[in-house]
């Protein structure tokens, strides 16, 4: 062993390392493409030819400084120099001694330092132990040389005849498929000894690391020969398969469908018709027209949930909350659906509640279905039947027509994947009927409990049973759906919503929703309770909520626009603000007249969109006795005023009115708002007050309104909408609304902000209206006079 002596210390030019460790008496060739790397070569061999190699610590360093380098490096000699055709340097060295640089200086463009020269340190332990530690480091570099794929056979040999430990050590350090800075490690060290403990770590992990690289190969070689074996052996199968039952068949396809039948949870005969359907299917030619309707048909019918339910789950007190989340109001309709779950609660097998959701558009009809799904815990399905005029959309095509398909219904339960869903058959009065057929006629089984547990779709032609399918529909006319149909439904009536039930459902659901769905966020943007009333007044005229939610999400669009455009911190719309960012109003509030008028009566009318104030006027001209009706009247509202004409001739000497004055005066009746198409008997009342108002010169009080059938005797009839019509008023500002007796139990449906508001009295005839809604009786006979306010005190009912 090298006795050590005191180490020179010598000045030379500096080579940083990338990924590379010198090790003393070893030879290594490297590529030199740094230009300062390249002085320093030129600079060792101008002098001395030797050069300090240091490794550096980040090999991304292009320009390492002395804290990115190693401590110690190795002092070599320069062999050898070759350039290459793109212009870097291969250089060819061998180590000398280790070292240590003790400073280190830039000169002239490179690097040079002032190393010490560094000698092993002599190790001070027995020579068996260094045998032993010898013959150890032997063995593990052998297992670690196993597991090597490739190694050169000149490094094998050279290990086994060497008995110098620091020269073996540093061999095999160097040799090694080691990381850097692991050889680095192994470099440092002075003493052979720890040197070589050091060199069997690192064998350990690299054989430790060889083994495990060789196991996922092996892994995945095993894996790529078995996807190659079974790509072969399904190759072998194709041909084989082609040869027994033509080109390009699959027996598997078969197999599956056969697996797939019988794990079905179906009746027997479904099972039967499926199997012989499989069984057409194998002995068709593959790609023939008549197997892929085939293939269709089995997947259809595969889909289909036979006898699997939905675990549906009815919490009384936790469905009340959903509705009062969902809606608001809607008290009666809330309560009827809680009445329908109480019963599925007590009753799951109940069959037969069908319900029809009747309203103007905009109230809530497809929500409430979502929402009752919810509450049941059913899959939702919805189908549009709007316009719908073929009854395969409802029974599906025969399996003969191309393309042919099953109908929505069948659609629907394949598509929620329960035998029990909740299905909402959306705008069901607008069905229509063709050559095709009747889809509404088609719809009869569907709904009829009795019928639809054995429901056949022409496209499945199996029985299908549909009697566990909660069903609900939706109409905005119901005297558009066949009365069979109808039949069949339990109709709720959806009136339109108040005015303040807009402003609630506005502030608690469209608000929020719309602030969310544009960005905002609550500190950006505020609308006032006032802003809502005038979008409600000013810019919707509607039943529903959806213009009133178009409308709010104009407003939050522009606040967007003004937060980006101004950096405006915050938007609160108020109601300047409101018109200034929609315009002008489009609509104004309906207003009764401010004085009492001669011939004009305040009418009350529904719409689609609910109730409004119709202002009826009739004015008498000398003339050859012509009635002339304006304002876009229909046959009905035409009939009533005739009605009305028939009424006073006939009580004309009662009202004090001239008994030819059908014969001498011309009488013109008009409704206000001429271009708008009016229909319905329900202004009968009004036409008969308005004419004796005229034909008496007696103005109608202004705060008065009143609709009601009238018959050529004098009687009022019923009519429908009360409460929209009642709202109508109530927005008016009218006082007092007439009102058939006979509808004296809708009065409970009417808002009670109305019915603090305004007087209903309800009349059987139409001389109860005139005694109260005529301003003077100057013009009416003493006697009749009399008998009106008698027979008034004795039969109307005043109801606030």
């Amino acid at each position: 062993m090298p006795i050590k002596t005191t180490p020179d210390i010598i000045t030379l030019p500096v080579l940083a390392l990338r990924g590379l460790v010198c090790f003393p008496g070893m030879v290594m060739h490297f590529d030199v493409g740094r230009k300062i790397s390249i002085k320093a070569l030129t600079e060792a061999m101008q002098s001395n030819q030797k050069i300090y190699l240091v490794t550096q610590k980040d090999v991304r360093d292009e320009e390492p400084t002395s804290d990115n380098l190693y401590g110690i490096g190795c002092i070599a000699r320069v062999s050898q120099i070759l350039k290459t055709p793109d212009n870097s340097v291969r250089v060819l060295v061998e180590g000398i001694s280790r070292a240590r640089h003790l400073t280190l200086t830039k000169n002239g463009g490179f690097y040079t330092a002032t190393v010490e020269r560094l000698t092993d340190t002599e190790p001070k332990h027995r020579a068996v132990y260094i045998e032993t530690l010898l013959r150890r480091v032997k063995s593990e570099f052998s297992l670690y040389a196993e597991r090597l794929p490739k190694i050169a056979p000149d490094i094998p040999l050279t290990v086994e005849t060497t008995e110098d430990l620091a020269y073996l050590a540093d061999y095999i350090g160097f040799n090694i498929q080691a990381p850097y800075d692991d050889k680095q490690y192994v470099l440092e060290q002075l003493n052979p000894v720890k040197r070589a403990k050091v060199l069997i770590d690192v064998l350990k992990k690299e054989a430790e690391i060889l083994d495990i690289d060789s196991h996922i190969s092996e892994k995945v070689k095993n894996q790529i020969d078995e996807n190659q074996r079974e790509y072969y052996l399904r190759e072998q199968l194709r041909a084989i398969n082609g040869e027994l039952y033509g080109d390009d068949s699959d027996q598997n396809e078969f197999d599956e469908y056969y697996a797939k039948i019988n794990s079905l949870c179906a009746p027997d005969s479904v099972r039967e018709k499926l199997i012989s359907e499989v069984n057409k299917l194998a002995k068709m030619p593959q790609g023939s027209h008549e197997g892929t309707v085939i293939r269709n048909y089995l997947d259809t019918c595969i889909k289909l949930p036979w006898n699997s339910y939905t675990d549906s789950k009815i919490n009384i007190k936790r469905a009340k909350k959903i509705l009062d989340r969902d809606f608001y109001g809607m008290d009666k309709i809330k309560e009827r659906i809680l009445e329908m779950l109480s019963v599925y609660v007590l009753a799951p097998d109940i069959k037969g509640q069908i319900i029809c959701l009747a309203g103007p558009p905009g109230v809530g009809k497809t929500s409430i279905g979502k929402t009752i799904a919810e509450c049941t815990g059913r899959q939702f399905a919805r189908i549009s039947l709007g316009g719908v005029r073929d009854e395969a959309e409802i029974r599906g095509h025969r399996k003969t027509y191309v393309g042919a398909m099953p109908g929505k219904i069948i659609t629907a339960v394949c598509g929620t994947g329960s035998g029990n869903p909740l299905i909402l058959l959306d705008e069901i009065d607008k069905l229509g009927n063709d050559y095709k057929g009747d889809p509404s006629s088609a719809l009869l089984e569907v709904l009829d409990p009795e019928q639809n547990s054995n429901f056949t779709d022409h496209f499945i032609e199996l029985p299908y049973d549909l009697s566990k399918v909660l069903f609900i529909t939706t109409a905005n006319d119901i005297s558009s759906i066949p009365a069979p149909l109808l039949d069949r439904m339990e109709v709720i009536e959806l009136s339109s919503y108040t005015r303040e039930e807009k402003f609630n459902i506005a502030k608690r659901h469209l608000v929020p929703k719309q602030i969310e769905r544009h960005g905002l966020k609550n500190q950006d943007f505020k609308i006032t309770d006032k802003a809502i009333y005038t979008l409600i007044d000013f810019y919707t005229r509607e039943a529903g909520v959806r213009g009133l939610e178009r409308e709010i999400a104009s407003v939050c669009r522009k606040s967007a626009k003004l937060i980006t455009e101004s950096n405006v911190e915050k938007v609160v719309v108020d109601e300047k603000k409101a018109t200034e960012m929609l315009g002008k109003h489009r609509y104004k509030p309906e207003e009764i007249f401010k004085t009492d008028e001669v011939g004009i009566v305040n009418g009350l009318a529904w719409t689609k969109v609910g109730g409004e104030i119709m202002q009826l006027e009739v004015a008498v001209c000398p003339g050859s006795g012509k009635l002339v009706l304006t304002g876009n009247l229909g046959d009905v509202m035409q009939e009533s005023a005739k009605a009305a004409v028939t009424y006073v001739r006939c009580h004309a000497g009662d009202y004090g009115i001239d008994a030819d004055f059908y014969k001498t005066k011309d009488i013109h009746v008009h409704a206000t708002e001429a271009a708008v198409p009016k229909d319905g008997p329900s202004a009968g009342v009004t036409f008969t007050t308005a004419l004796i108002s005229t034909l008496t010169d007696t103005p109608v009080r202004r705060d008065v309104a009143m609709t009601g059938e009238i018959s050529i005797r004098g009687r009022v009839l019923p009519i429908g909408g009360l409460k929209e019509k009642s709202m109508a008023a109530y927005r008016s500002g009218v006082k007092t609304v007439f009102m058939p007796r006979e509808n004296e139990p809708d009065l409970s449906e009417i808002d009670s902000a109305v019915k603090d508001n305004i007087k209903f009295i309800p009349v059987s005839n139409i001389d109860e209206i005139i005694s109260c809604a005529l301003v003077s009786k100057t013009k009416v006979t003493t006697d009749f006079h009399g008998k009106i306010n008698s027979h008034y005190k004795e039969n109307t009912t005043a109801i606030n």
